[in-house]
């Protein structure tokens, strides 16, 4: 038996290739396929099958990508309404070599939910030896339950007997194979492990921990955020995602024919460091550095525009260009040569993004000087540390919440490390606000030095 986990940084996305006999399933692909291809080829094995566990909301899958280079055949949910593949129910099984895949119908996280139990026919028993959960099940958590706001009671029931008479009952033994890791927006409290037991979670995953009546009350009560590019992804997933052939390939454009894109509607998405950021912006972009590119890049980014980016270092433009093409943006045209200094040198104005010391803050806040703190973290982060005196913004609300932000100036952003505060200030600006600082370090920094720190644990 072969088995391999894909995992995908950035979205926390764990993908599966197994196979033996020469023949290979892969479940839940991502959209740049060439990794199954590869590793598949090297094994010399034929993928012959891809599984969805369900219909992603957070990024694009890569089932037919992937069938369209191997004319493997597609299986989903029958219970959505999928325009491409074909539609299996519980107890469908699927054999490669020793290998079989047994179907379990998991709803409560989307309606179509699968999972997979897992068999080794070289064992001589029935035992599932592992099972691949999607989002139903996550190592120290499970799925939310929110896409259904219509009826929130009832697929909170729906994952709770998804859970308890369905992959619980499969045994101890079993090993879980989740959709995702922590990090993951499909979850809460997912721990920092890409694999567990399901004796293990019985023991020790909270929700595994409560009766019926508990468990519905705390995922009605759970909060999630859900960016606006999770409407995108659902109707792409059921559509069937335009197959690329390969990934974009921005071409290298001068300053002058960098501008001439950008005033013709091309967005321009600088992803350097914040440090870099702060020193030299270009006017009208929008700073989200490379890393953070999978997590907010679907916040703010139409999918009817051009995109070009601003880098660092031409080898940054690959990684940008996968964290995109997974969130569906394949428009993908063009980067600055030259960078900055190009731009620097040829006389265009740039911004700054003034930087604040954590020491300075945190004498600000003892004296009580005017400004205002923006706080662009998320609840359950602030829940758990707040800073006195704030204004509470989400960083994903922020440009439809620009009018709560109190006059006092200047405005210093803050989050947990200074990556999501130098996309605040460059939000920002890009709306016209003046005096606009970053905090570097943020949280992290402010503990160091000694903030006040309102501990809400």
């Amino acid at each position: 038996m072969y088995f391999e986990t894909i995992r995908s940084p950035g979205l926390a996305h764990l993908s599966y290739l197994i196979g033996d006999g020469g023949e290979a399933f892969v479940i839940d692909p991502r959209r740049d396929a060439d990794v199954y291809l590869e590793q598949a080829g090297s094994e010399g094995m034929r993928i012959t099958r891809i599984f969805e566990t369900h219909r992603n909301e957070d990024y694009v899958i890569g089932s037919r990508e992937l069938a369209e280079r191997t004319g493997a055949t597609i299986h989903h949910g029958a219970a959505a309404p999928f325009d491409y593949g074909e539609s299996i129910r519980e107890g469908n099984t699927f054999d490669a070599g020793k290998i079989r895949l047994r179907a379990l119908e998991t709803p409560g996280h989307t309606d179509e939910s699968l999972s997979f139990a897992l068999y080794d026919g070289s064992t001589g028993d029935d035992e599932a030896i592992g099972v691949f959960t999607g989002d139903a099940l996550f190592v120290g958590g499970v799925g939310r339950t929110d896409f259904y706001p219509d009826r929130p009671e009832q697929v909170a029931n729906l994952l709770y007997e998804s859970l308890f008479d369905k992959i619980l009952p499969l045994g101890d033994q079993t090993i879980v194979y989740p959709a995702h890791g922590a990090g993951s927006v499909c979850g809460a409290g997912l721990a920092d492990r890409d694999f567990s037991t399901i004796g293990y979670e019985r023991h020790h995953n909270p929700a595994l921990q409560q009766g019926r009546d508990e468990f519905v009350r705390e995922r009605l009560n759970e909060h999630h955020y859900q960016p606006p590019y999770f409407r995108q992804m659902e109707t792409v997933n059921r559509q069937g995602p335009a197959v690329l052939g390969h990934l974009p390939t921005p071409r290298p454009l001068g300053v002058e024919a960098f501008v001439e894109a950008a005033s013709a509607g091309m967005l321009t998405i600088d992803i350097r460091e914040p440090e870099a950021i702060s020193g030299a912006l270009v006017p009208g972009s929008l700073a989200i550095p490379l890393g953070m590119l999978p997590s907010f890049a679907g916040w703010y980014l139409p999918y009817d525009r051009d995109i070009g980016l601003i880098v660092a270092h031409p080898g940054d433009i690959e990684p940008a260009v996968r964290s995109l093409v997974r969130l569906g943006y394949d428009r993908l045209v063009a980067w600055l040569n030259e960078g900055l200094h190009g731009w620097e040198m040829s006389g265009r104005e740039y911004q700054t993004v003034p930087a604040l010391y954590a020491g300075e803050l945190k004498a600000r806040m003892e004296g009580q000087v005017p400004f205002t703190l923006l706080d662009v973290r998320g609840r359950s982060e602030i829940e758990q540390a707040a800073m006195p005196g704030a204004t509470e913004i989400y960083l994903g609300e922020l440009p439809q919440r620009l009018n709560e932000i109190p006059p006092q100036r200047p405005i210093t952003t803050f989050c947990g490390s200074g990556r999501r505060s130098i996309i605040a200030s460059s939000i920002l600006l890009q709306h016209g606000f003046a005096e606009v600082e970053v905090c570097l370090g943020s949280l992290a920094a402010c503990k160091a030095v000694g903030c006040p720190i309102d501990y809400r644990d």
